[in-house]
């Protein structure tokens, strides 16, 4: 067999068993969607009316809100389901099952392969349950054309990949689940310091900085302006720049970390 072949197979093994966990467990996925859901709701029906005001100048219409924090929401969602795969990979690492991988004759990398994958499958459902709701709650996008839906699509599964990477190689260097859990803790706390709830020029000044120059805020008004057509400017290029970047140092950390890890 093939040293493609072998990967290929060795790595379907490992997605197959990582998704086999995620069905046997599913409470972990579960509570990390609650926060997206639970904020999506809580903003819309409790603060809805006062924050649409803020951004359609004075003029309450929930309905606009809406349509604002849905795009900031599903990058959240993204988020908040990558710290799952944190402590998957950190449970990993800690009970054994590592090393009695390694006296096998598989393909190494497939290990970390299955659970980027994996995760990457659990991030499109997760966005896709939040969006269910946030569509079941009013959120429309009635002017995107087919092109601009299949380039959000895009997007986010970029994001997630990204963010995958950079989630597993938290798990690898977390000395238990626990740990895992709050090292990748900013992955859901970033969003809330972004774009996602209300515009950046109404943030003072100075902590608009903060906000602009993360990942979050350029994939979120991308995102927004795909899906809405508001202006995307310069967001979209850097939107992609900073997910190929955590992508790559997310891969390279990884893929160092695991090699590294005593044979």
């Amino acid at each position: 067999m093939s040293t493609l072949a072998l990967a290929v197979r060795d790595s379907t093994t490992m997605l197959r068993r990582n998704l086999l966990h995620a069905r046997r467990y599913p409470s972990l996925t579960l509570n990390l969607l609650l926060t997206p859901v639970m904020l999506l709701l809580l903003f819309v029906y409790i603060f809805g009316d006062t924050m649409s005001a803020g951004i359609s100048g004075g003029d309450p219409d929930r309905s606009k809100y809406v349509a604002f924090i849905v795009p900031g929401l599903l990058l959240m969602t993204i988020g908040s389901t990558t710290i799952g795969t944190a402590v998957s990979v950190s449970m990993d690492m800690t009970e054994g099952i590592i090393a009695r991988f390694r006296t096998m004759a598989i393909h190494r990398p497939s290990v970390l392969i299955g659970h980027v994958v994996g995760s990457v499958l659990q991030c499109v459902l997760s966005v896709a349950l939040v969006g269910a709701v946030a569509v079941a709650i009013g959120f429309r996008s009635t002017n995107a054309t087919a092109l601009e839906w299949l380039a959000a699509f895009g997007l986010l599964v970029l994001f997630a990949t990204a963010l995958t990477w950079i989630a597993v190689g938290m798990g690898l260097v977390s000395p238990n689940a626990e740990a895992a859990s709050n090292n990748a803790m900013p992955l859901i706390l970033l969003p809330l310091l972004s774009s996602a709830f209300v515009p950046l020029d109404s943030l003072p000044g100075w902590f608009r900085p903060v906000a602009e120059y993360q990942p979050f805020t350029p994939a979120i008004e991308t995102l927004r302006g795909l899906l809405l057509g508001t202006g995307i400017g310069h967001n979209g290029w850097l939107a992609v720049a900073w997910c190929l970047g955590l992508a790559v140092l997310g891969y390279f950390w990884s893929t160092s970390k695991f090699d590294g890890e005593p044979k």
